[in-house]
């Protein structure tokens, strides 16, 4: 008698399945190239996308075919575990994670979506990361799942980390303001030292941290001298870009108060006393996305409720600087450059974000091209001096004419800044970003 597949006999009633046949369709078929389930779990799903981290077709395995001088089936390998199979692929993801949600992130990034995982019979990937854990043998004192990690918490050593580089900042900004000749000098350069001293350990603890595994050095390296030069051309690269346009470097500053071009102290006050608001900031964002992590069952669930979270942080954010510029111009005498002051902000608290996130080399490029754009503006103004070369300054003279010098530094900034929230979006609404990293740097 010739036996069909499944146990359902195609020669005579109650025929059993021949030996190294499963007793149910749940195989791989590699003519279909998809997963057949039984009748109890629905319909078979389509075939895996190539790099989806979804497991294929063993070398071993075959479809019965029946021939056609009616000869009874081949026999083929037993039925395969899919499950089983996208264990073994992500073993290392699955022994080293503490709960399921990590797996769940590490699955994300891989590819595997929610839409992917219903061909291991689930309805998505945090049920599948779920069973992936428990089948990860543990040993008998780690049988009990264990309740998903908590949510960073307020800490006093970052909360006052943060207030240093305001409080450093309007010591220096005050140091200065009392002093005249070379001591002003001194002071000066003392308070950007210190200043800068003072990012850096805030920078090194709390929600603005980033792992030690990322980024890599070079990336990190880069990030910081591209920082350095958009908050050095908040201080004095529009005084600078002004002298320019109106005669050169050696043409008489107008304005000068502070040394040889004009010092725009207001915008960098606001800016160092940020740093606090960016911490908090993150910080709340940062345990928002946790939350909605262990409540969500699905991914474009976690990433519909992640969205509106994200631009809530950034809302807030220049929403305290716009308040810090309102107050450090009104306390030193000086315009505030919202533009300018306010997409640099935008732009740095977007790259921090990344970073800490596991995104720095897109932070890096954004921090570049913004300051490229700046170095770029005052480099054709010169240029454009030479003759024949007045078309090269064109675009820049144009552009200060309308906003002011302040106007290449918000034009610069806002598109890098535009550019990394648009890809915010589409990275930190991803379970993945949100995934346990390692100790901070």
């Amino acid at each position: 008698m010739n036996g069909g597949e499944g146990g359902a006999p195609s020669g005579g009633p109650g025929e059993l399945d021949r030996p190294g046949r499963p007793s149910r369709a749940d195989a791989w078929d590699t003519r279909s190239g998809e997963w057949l389930l039984s009748a109890a779990d629905g319909a078979a799903g389509a075939a895996a996308p190539p790099g989806s981290g979804l497991p294929e077709p063993t070398a071993g395995a075959t479809d019965a075919r029946d021939t056609a001088g009616g000869r009874g089936a081949t026999p083929r390998r037993g039925a395969v575990d899919p499950v089983k199979t996208l264990l073994h692929r992500h073993r290392a993801l699955c022994e080293r994670a503490v709960d399921p949600l990590e797996i769940a992130a590490g699955l994300e990034a891989h590819g595997v979506t929610d839409r992917a995982v219903a061909r291991f019979r689930h309805r998505d990937v945090f049920s599948l990361a779920e069973e992936l854990y428990a089948r990860v043998p543990r040993g008998e004192d780690h049988r009990p799942r264990p309740e998903p990690a908590p949510a960073p918490r307020v800490r006093a050593d970052w909360a006052l980390l943060a207030l240093l580089p305001g409080t450093v900042g309007a010591a220096a900004v005050t140091g200065v303001r009392l002093t005249e000749g070379r001591p002003r000098l001194l002071v000066a350069a003392a308070g950007v030292l210190a200043v800068a001293l003072a990012v850096h350990l805030a920078l090194r603890r709390g929600p603005l941290a980033v792992p030690s595994r990322t980024p890599t050095r070079p990336t990190a390296t880069g990030t910081r001298a591209w920082t350095c030069w958009l908050l050095g051309y908040a201080l004095l690269g529009n005084g600078l870009l002004r002298a320019v346009l109106d005669g050169g470097p050696d043409g008489p500053p107008t304005g000068a108060a502070h040394g040889p071009w004009p010092v725009t102290a207001a915008p960098a006050l606001a800016l160092a006393l940020a740093t606090a608001p960016a911490a908090w900031s993150t910080h709340l964002f940062t345990t928002g996305a946790h939350r909605r992590l262990t409540r969500s069952r699905g991914l474009d669930e976690f990433t519909a409720a992640v969205q509106p979270l994200l631009l809530g942080t950034f809302a807030l954010f220049l929403g305290a600087l716009t308040a810090l510029l309102a107050l450090c111009g009104t306390a030193l005498g000086e315009p505030a450059g919202y533009p300018e002051a306010l997409t640099l902000g935008a732009l740095l608290l977007a790259a921090r974000l990344l970073a800490v996130h596991d995104a720095a080399r897109e932070a890096r490029r954004a921090l570049a091209a913004a300051a490229v754009t700046e170095a770029a503006a005052t480099a054709l103004v010169l240029l454009g001096r030479l003759p024949g070369c007045a078309v090269l300054a064109a675009p820049v003279d144009a552009l200060a004419d309308a906003w002011g010098p302040g106007g290449v530094q918000a034009l610069g900034c806002g598109a890098a800044a535009l550019a990394l929230l648009f890809t915010a979006t589409r990275t930190l609404t991803r379970a993945s970003a949100h995934a346990p990293t390692g100790d901070p740097e």
